[in-house]
């Protein structure tokens, strides 16, 4: 979105209108309300404006529920924002912490904000880009002074004024639309930087889930999240907003229910074992932890394999941490044999799962023969140079 276009758009006409055309979820519908809009006489700025916040407002119902029509986006910044109810936990821990002013530094369209301000935290957020931190005044209004907003950068706003500090540093090139990626030493404000102010006070960082954890502080926090199976986000916590004790954490959110594993350090992989009754995948944030020794040993499963990360036992246990599957039947991972494995077994519905091997399930679906009336989960991995395809069913 150009600043043209957020002006047209921020008057009482603009968000009547914007209001008045709802949400948009399709290509198609887009074009018809672009057509529709010019054809009544709108101003080009004040049509791409409203038919662009009504797509990115049905796009937005993912991570912000009801809360996304009556927001407004940036189509790199819906991309980027923490999930409301994910912010909705980073804000709890500051509530517990004692925080009660909060700089967001980097604060996007305001997602965290948001969180921080209706957890009852004052909030100074504060963005580089224009339009960015424009839009983010706006979601933040309704919380008045407890909510104030200001285009800057993270280096200079004065910390001394809060009791922590919330940082998402930039992790893609700056825009509103199409960005890409940017290496580790180029976030801004930098790592460094980032890193040195968690020394001094209390700081949650947000970094991708992939980064480089021997470029993570030895003594912060390390906290991986997933949400409804996705790894979604890493956050270092500093200060007293990270846990006596933890240095590692697996957060798994599913829906309104969230569990949590934590350690003092990476833990020890468990023993390998022979394929048992049951076949458990961890999921990705206790795979990222590195806690998957600490979930086969909760189960009383090992792991199938060293190097791949599926544990295996004979306990009819399963916990949160991980899918866990009753295995019915193992046969070599090729078509014709897993054809055979199928037609015995009458299975005409199939989810395809693999650790391994080098395989799109996608295309590797193609070549088999599904006719039966039964559903299962066909498993596709190896230990050591033996490539396995395991037929199971969801626990």
């Amino acid at each position: 979105m150009e600043m043209s276009e957020l002006t047209a758009l921020l008057t009482p006409d603009g968000l009547r209108l914007l209001d008045e055309v709802g949400t948009i979820s399709s290509t198609g519908e887009v074009a018809q309300a672009v057509s529709r809009l010019r054809g009544a006489g709108h101003s080009p700025d004040l049509v791409s404006a409203v038919v662009g916040q009504a797509h990115l407002r049905a796009k937005g119902a993912a991570k912000f529920g009801g809360f996304a029509e009556r927001m407004l986006f940036t189509r790199a910044g819906l991309e980027q924002a923490t999930r409301l109810g994910v912010a909705a936990r980073h804000a709890g821990r500051m509530r517990r912490a004692g925080i009660e002013r909060v700089a967001d530094l980097g604060c996007g369209i305001g997602g965290d904000a948001l969180a921080f301000a209706g957890a009852g935290i004052a909030v100074s957020a504060v963005d580089a880009d224009e339009v960015t931190a424009a839009i983010a005044a706006y979601n933040l209004a309704p919380f008045g002074g407890d909510a104030q907003v200001r285009q800057g950068t993270a280096e200079s706003f004065d910390v001394a004024k809060v009791d922590a500090v919330w940082l998402d540093p930039a992790r893609r090139t700056a825009g509103h639309s199409e960005t890409r990626r940017v290496v580790a030493s180029d976030y801004s404000p930098s790592l460094d930087w980032a890193f040195s102010l968690a020394e001094r006070m209390p700081v949650g960082i947000k970094l991708g889930p992939a980064h480089d954890r021997d470029a993570l502080p030895a003594d912060a926090e390390a906290q991986w999240v997933s949400a409804d199976g996705s790894v979604v986000e890493l956050v270092l916590w500093s200060g007293i907003l990270a846990r006596g004790g933890v240095r590692r954490s697996a957060l798994v959110i599913r829906g309104d229910e969230s569990h949590e594993l934590t350690a003092g350090a990476d833990a020890e992989d468990a023993d390998v074992r022979k394929l048992g009754a049951f076949l458990h995948e961890p999921d990705g944030a206790v795979i990222r932890a590195r806690l998957i020794g600490d979930a086969a040993r909760s189960l009383d499963a090992g792991m199938l394999d060293p190097k791949i990360a599926y544990l295996t036992g004979d306990a009819a246990v399963t916990s949160p941490f991980v899918q866990s599957f009753r295995v019915r039947e193992v046969t070599a991972a090729n078509p014709k044999a897993i054809n055979t494995m199928l037609r015995a077994n009458d299975i005409g519905t199939l989810e395809i799962k693999k650790r391994g091997m080098d395989v799109d399930p996608a295309a590797f679906r193609k070549k088999l023969h599904l006719r039966g009336a039964a559903s299962a989960t066909l498993i596709l991995t190896r230990v050591g140079d033996r490539r396995m395809a395991i037929l199971a069913d969801r626990v």
